[in-house]
């Protein structure tokens, strides 16, 4: 595919997924489909997803749909996505953050960039739970303590 008509094929993705209406990857083939991108298929929309980082989150609607993220660095703690969570709890293990639907990954992304300095070893995010391991196993209570701290959440 030239340089143009790849450029193209971008702007007019993006612009699809900016409508927030389109629940499958069928949906956005057919739409671009429409727009005579005739060399779209599955495959190429799910590369094209996974490389524009979209998820698929409620809309207005409450409907799943894709949409791009809001922000594409990693957010920080100043950012309003500290309200978006509910729930931090633990076991002798592991701890798990629930969230608003949607704002699990971006809220992993931002645990994942802080990492080992607060005790993390790596997360886990859904669509709006996150599941965090320690560094260490005995470790579990300072960690908490640290995400508690970060989003500014009182057990």
């Amino acid at each position: 595919m030239q340089s143009s008509q790849q450029d193209a094929l971008i702007k007019a993705f993006h612009n699809l997924l900016k409508q927030e209406r389109f629940g499958s990857q069928g949906e956005i083939v057919n739409a671009l489909k429409d727009q005579g991108f005739s060399n779209v298929n599955q495959s190429k929309v799910s590369r094209m997803l996974s490389k524009f980082g979209a998820v698929r989150t409620r809309n207005a609607k409450q409907e799943m749909v894709y949409c791009l993220p809001a922000e594409l660095g990693v957010p920080t703690t100043s950012s309003p996505l500290k309200n978006l969570v509910i729930d931090i709890d633990h076991n002798d293990f592991m701890i798990v953050i629930r969230t608003s639907p949607g704002a699990a990954q971006l809220i992993a992304r931002l645990l994942d960039s802080i990492g080992k300095a607060e005790g993390i070893l790596g997360t886990i995010a859904g669509d709006d739970t996150i599941f965090i391991t320690p560094t260490k196993a005995a470790g579990v209570e300072s960690t908490i303590n640290s995400v508690r701290n970060l989003f500014g959440y009182s057990a």
